[in-house]
């Protein structure tokens, strides 16, 4: 049987015609992209959404705005007022009612809220609102109204009596603190007892007044210097902080214990002597204290030229007391080969509490009177030698 070919021609044909419409359609179907836009974002931020602030306060809150990625001018409004405050917002202090915002940047404004003359203490809510060219965004604000703490000053320290001798500057470390609800500028002032001067000191700076914020503490120190060589005994004397109408004050006391204070001198109170090469010469010394504390434990010992000898009689001197003298002797035996002239010996007193004190005494040494008539009688013989020698040979 031959094939029939006509059939054929038409089964394709057939098939081609729906074909092509499958291909088109699926051509067609495919997605077409649509050109995609950003959104405009728009935020509104602030440091500090929610503060506490006094009666009669007024807040002033720094708002931030930001705008990404295009520039847009931003309505500036105020969605939520408590009833009886002023909101308004301020750009380069002036009244503003919007904002111009850079693409991707950021722009600022100043929102002032006052309170009314008859608020209460308690917490008040308020809604800002920034409208942009496509979008907005809203920033809630929480104010809390307290009432002031009334004034207070107070001052203290962990020591009020310090103990040092009568040389010594005595520091108390003291906490000025304002207990308040309004900032203070203190004044310090004190009245010194007599042979003293009072200083404040405040980060290493005299200082006679200080600024103090509400409920703020700093730290002073308090110094009493003594211009006088005070006597042992105890002052008391007080520091006083004033800040408007309030005031604090602090006793405090310094204890100055005795001191001695020796002075070496002489009976005759001439600091010289005289002693004879190689022999024993006794100088007397006189040791006052001057303080007004006992001298304890006192030992005398000396510094001589070369080849010198000093002795003490005593050597050791177990008290004396404040206001009294003692007197001692020092042996001074000058070198057997020292020159006739004038040489130093320094006495020096050294105390178990207390410096140790010296005094530099001349003495002048002489030579011996033996030696002296030697001298002469050798020169008597010289002189009849010379004599017979020339009523000799004078003849001649």
């Amino acid at each position: 049987m031959k094939p029939n070919w006509k059939i054929s021609i038409l089964t394709l044909l057939t098939l081609f015609t729906l074909i092509i419409p499958t291909v088109v359609m699926a051509q067609d179907t495919t997605p077409t992209e649509a050109p995609t836009t950003q959104p405009q974002e728009l935020t509104l931020s602030t440091p500090y959404p929610s503060q506490v602030i006094g009666l009669g306060e007024t807040a002033s809150l720094l708002l931030k705005l930001h705008s990404a990625p295009a520039a847009q001018t931003v309505q500036l409004s105020m969605k939520e007022v408590p009833e009886g405050w002023t909101a308004t917002f301020r750009g380069g202090g002036d009244l503003v009612n919007a904002v111009y915002v850079e693409a991707g940047g950021d722009a600022a404004v100043d929102l002032r809220l006052e309170q009314p003359a008859d608020v209460t203490a308690g917490t008040y809510r308020f809604v800002v609102s920034a409208q942009g060219d496509k979008n907005s965004a809203e920033l809630t604000i929480d104010l809390t109204i307290q009432e002031k703490v009334p004034p207070k000053l107070t001052m203290s320290t962990e020591l009020t009596t310090l103990r040092g001798a009568p040389t010594t500057t005595f520091r108390y470390n003291v906490e000025l603190k304002n207990e308040g609800g309004d900032d203070l500028t203190v004044n310090l002032v004190s009245e010194a007892p007599d042979g003293f001067v009072v200083s404040f000191e405040y980060t290493g700076q005299d200082v006679t007044s200080l600024p103090l914020g509400a409920n703020e503490t700093k730290r002073i120190t308090v110094s009493l210097q003594p211009i006088a060589n005070v006597a042992a005994g105890s002052y008391p004397f007080t520091v006083r902080a004033l800040g408007g109408e309030v005031e604090a004050s602090l006793d405090l006391t310094a204890e100055v214990s005795g001191q001695s204070e020796l002075s070496i001198t002489a009976p005759d109170g001439r600091l010289s002597g005289q002693a004879y090469a190689g022999k024993e010469t006794p100088l007397q010394i006189l040791l006052v204290n001057n303080g007004t504390a006992p001298a304890l434990g006192i030992e005398l010992s000396a510094s001589a030229p070369s080849g010198w000898t000093v002795t003490f009689d005593p050597a050791q001197i177990a008290e004396i007391p404040a206001g009294q003298q003692v007197e001692a002797t020092a042996n001074i035996r000058p070198a057997d080969q020292a020159v006739a002239g004038d040489y130093v010996v320094t006495i020096r007193a050294n105390v178990s509490e207390g410096q140790a004190k010296s005094s530099d005494f001349r003495i002048t040494v002489l030579t011996s009177t033996l030696w002296g008539l030697v001298g002469v009688a050798f020169i008597a013989a010289a002189v009849v030698v010379v004599a017979l020698a020339v009523g000799r040979y004078g003849r001649r």
